[in-house]
């Protein structure tokens, strides 16, 4: 009876805490921001398409500003203190060299990446949120090789494909708590999960300064790993890539 007893005066404890956070909770308006941003992004990996054989691309750094040939990108995010709505756009078109091997002698390797990310996050404690989400990619892919032939001799070789698919996604975001001009932010997630993709997961560091209630400005770095592979023969598709570089955000706050 004793611990029937104890159990209940917690439970109760328990919905009466919850109960008074909700109360609190709901007496925080929504504030929301849309944050256009830009990244200059290079590739690293390996990509396979068709009956070409896979090829690896390894950016210079030097030349990082220069594979970006078209993109738009566009962060938007509704939050009221504890809950926190966020929807990442995301469209770059790249052009990358690939790697000599024994197979290929030259050629270069065209990428159309569109990714929608949407995630539902919680604020567990000051400085830590937690959610779920999910990304949906479209992949499209157009490689073009000089390959070595047996017995000498080169020949010219081209193939495009493009796959879309979604990966459920687990979010986590640890930013520095109770400030209102300095912005400091690390977020990250993992996904994938053989659902769409094998394996994905994505690390992004930014810091900056609210100049007013209105403007902000943020800049920093961003990875995002992705490993997809389906088909075979004409339809094989390999995506083995982590596209990494350095971002700068512009923010406006309602």
């Amino acid at each position: 009876m004793m611990r029937r007893s104890w159990t209940l005066a917690l439970l109760l404890a328990v919905a009466m805490t919850c109960s008074a956070q909700d109360s609190t909770h709901t007496q925080h308006k929504w504030e929301f921001l849309v944050e256009p941003y830009l990244m200059f992004p290079q590739m690293k990996g390996t990509v396979g398409v068709g009956t070409l054989p896979d090829v690896d691309v390894d950016a210079n750094v030097k030349d990082i500003f220069s594979r970006l040939q078209s993109g738009f990108m566009l962060y938007a995010e509704a939050q009221n203190g504890t809950w926190a709505l966020s929807s990442d756009f995301l469209y770059m078109k790249l052009k990358q060299d690939v790697v000599p091997t024994t197979l290929i002698k030259s050629g270069g390797l065209s990428v159309s990446e569109t990714a929608w990310e949407l995630a539902g996050i919680r604020k567990f404690l000051p400085w830590l949120e937690g959610g779920i989400g999910g990304r949906l990619l479209n992949i499209k892919m157009n490689a073009e090789i000089v390959r070595n032939e047996v017995g000498g001799g080169t020949s010219g070789q081209q193939q495009e494909d493009a796959q879309t698919w979604f990966d459920p996604i687990l979010v986590f975001r640890m930013r520095l708590p109770d400030s209102r001009n300095v912005l400091l932010q690390l977020r990250g997630d993992i996904g994938g999960f053989g659902i769409g993709s094998d394996f994905t997961w994505q690390m992004q560091a930014y810091g900056g300064y609210r100049f007013s209630d209105v403007f902000q400005v943020t800049a920093g770095y961003r990875l995002l790993a992705i490993d997809f592979e389906t088909g075979a023969d004409q339809g094989r598709f390999l995506y083995d890539v982590t596209t990494s570089g350095p971002v700068l955000q512009i923010g406006f706050n309602f």
